[in-house]
């Protein structure tokens, strides 16, 4: 089978300069098929996961629609706008931006909060070929008239599914209500919960959908154990899996912002170094958070889905999640944080009778059936038996199979 290449989308000359020199050769699949209907002015829905290619997917069409038009922008102006729900992917697809439109002349300013103002509406003074920014900074600039998105002709809306986690719908309706009606915009999500599909439905014409398979499949190297129990039983179990050293470095993944609180409390108050982070959180703590958890400093992190992904610290013994999530597709991202880098890892699920429908959802999606720990679980029509502590064999089991020693694959 014949491999398509990037002359082949139809990209232009200086793009396909920038693109050699990067040493970008083949499309990836997402590529393919994203760049020739954003070329062909398209709306676009792309459902595909961080690495998979999706920041370039847009941004040469973007590139290439921008430089076609040759018009410079007035002050404080933005053509093209690209929103992302942190600074750091931000800075990441500024980066991209800057490496293929090398080529061009295109001003790219990076509006985001955590970062000096002052600079940013200097820098939009001269107006901006592309504004990548961060929703909160980019409606702050906005409301003062130091950006103005009226004559915006492309827009992208990039990892919605963590917008949304990171409470970001309002500000998201608010730049939205500012884009002219006439413009081409795509949406990319790594899942597409209800919520996500709502927004898209709002923000996109007749899009063409891009949805790439799934490549991540469970790590070969992350063994899975569920504990059932009832959701009363879920703190004590916690704390008493902690006296373990085995669990060097832990993410405890809660349903809500709530839960995640009260979980890291709890810990703090029975002496384990902890931070917590989710929506509710700004983003100077949620960076001094990961600083610490990186660090050594805290030995746990309590998150909600928010930290599911973009995660990337290396080390992390175990993943535990206190609350199953809601969608099954967030579990694999979730125990993805740990065996990192080659390395081993456990994750281990605290389920109730209420959270069974999830588990099975799990099972069937990684066709993998999780290990229980424990007593299995009781009929649905009787309450559980709330569980003590681990007993010794079961703890010496953990302590046996954590860090990056004495750890054998799942099968």
């Amino acid at each position: 089978m014949t491999q398509t290449t990037f002359t082949a989308l139809g990209l232009s000359e200086p793009l396909l300069r920038a693109l050699d020199a990067k040493k970008f050769e083949i499309p990836t699949p997402i590529q393919a098929d994203t760049i020739p209907a954003l070329l062909a002015n398209k709306d676009l829905l792309g459902v595909a996961q961080t690495g998979s290619g999706k920041t370039a997917a847009f941004t040469l069409p973007i590139l290439q629609h921008l430089a076609a038009q040759q018009i410079r922008p007035a002050p404080f102006v933005a053509r093209a706008l690209i929103l992302a729900p942190t600074r750091e992917l931000a800075l990441q697809i500024d980066e991209t931006v800057r490496a293929l439109s090398i080529n061009l002349r295109l001003r790219t300013v990076v509006i985001i909060g955590g970062a000096s103002r002052f600079k940013q509406v200097e820098a939009m003074r001269r107006g901006a070929d592309i504004v990548i920014g961060t929703p909160g900074r980019v409606c702050d600039l906005m409301q003062t008239r130091e950006l103005v998105l009226g004559a915006v002709s492309q827009f992208v809306l990039d990892e919605a599914d963590r917008m949304l986690d990171l409470g970001f719908i309002k500000d998201i309706r608010r730049i939205v209500a500012a884009l002219p009606p006439h413009r081409q915009s795509c949406l990319f999500s790594a899942t597409m919960p209800a919520e996500v599909a709502s927004l898209a439905n709002s923000l996109l014409r007749d899009p063409i959908r891009v949805e790439i398979a799934r490549k991540e499949e469970t790590a070969p190297k992350i063994e899975q154990f569920v504990h059932h129990l009832a959701q009363s039983g879920k703190q004590s179990l916690l704390l008493s899996m902690l006296q373990e050293e085995a669990l060097s470095r832990v993410i405890v993944f809660t349903r809500t912002k709530h839960g995640a609180n009260k979980v890291a409390s709890v810990l703090e108050n029975a002496g384990i170094q902890v931070n917590a982070i989710h929506g509710n959180k700004s983003q100077p703590q949620r960076e001094k958070a990961l600083r610490d958890f990186r660090s050594g400093r805290a030995r746990v992190l309590v998150a909600t889905d928010i930290a599911a992904r973009g995660i990337d610290v290396t080390g992390i013994s175990h993943v535990i999640n206190f609350d199953l999530p809601v969608e099954a597709e967030s579990y694999v991202h979730r125990i993805g944080r740990t065996a990192r880098a080659g390395a081993a890892g456990i994750a281990i699920s605290f389920c109730d009778p209420s959270e069974r429908p999830v588990l099975r959802q799990i099972e069937r999606q990684m066709n993998y059936t999780i290990e229980v720990v424990g007593d299995a679980p009781p009929p649905m029509t009787h309450q559980p038996k709330r569980p003590g502590a681990p007993g010794q064999a079961q703890r010496r089991r953990y302590n046996d199979r954590g860090g990056n020693r004495g750890m054998r694959s799942a099968a």
